[in-house]
C-alpha cells in the first residue's frame, strides 16, 4: 500500500473520530460553544488560506497522499460537515430533553386537585 495513502487515511480518520469523541464526553455550555467557534475559526482561516495560496493546497495533498488539493478540501469540507451535523444533532436532543423537563415541570405547577364528587363517593 502507498505511503502517501496511509497518511491521509490516518488523518481522515482522526478528523472523523474528533468529533464524536466530543460528542460523548460531557462539557458544559460555555467550553463546548467556545470548542464550536474555535473550530469554525479554525476553518474559516484553513479556507482563506487554500483561495490565497491554491499551490499550498495542492502542495500539502500531494504530502498526505490526494491528487489535488481540491480533493483535500473536499474531504475536509465532509469532516467538518459530519461534525456539524453530529453537534447539531446532540444539541437538539438537549432541547428537546429540556423542554420536556419544562413541560413537566409546568403541568405539575399549574395541577388542580381533583373536584370534590357531589355523591361523597370517591370515584376512580
Amino acid at each position: 500500500m502507498d505511503t502517501g495513502k496511509i497518511v491521509i487515511q490516518i488523518i481522515l480518520i482522526i478528523g472523523l473520530a474528533v468529533p464524536a469523541i466530543i460528542l460523548v464526553l460531557p462539557t458544559k455550555g460555555a467550553r463546548g460553544l467556545a470548542i464550536r467557534r474555535l473550530t469554525m475559526l479554525a476553518a474559516l482561516v484553513v479556507g482563506i488560506i487554500a483561495v490565497i495560496f491554491p499551490s499550498l493546497a495542492n502542495a500539502v495533498a500531494n504530502a498526505v497522499g490526494v491528487g489535488r488539493g481540491a480533493d483535500l478540501l473536499l474531504y475536509g469540507l465532509i469532516i467538518v460537515f459530519i461534525g456539524y451535523g453530529l453537534s447539531t444533532s446532540a444539541h437538539l436532543r438537549r432541547v428537546d430533553r429540556q423542554i420536556s423537563e419544562l413541560t413537566r415541570e409546568l403541568a405539575i405547577a399549574e395541577a388542580r386537585p381533583p373536584a370534590p364528587s357531589s355523591t361523597g363517593v370517591e370515584e376512580r
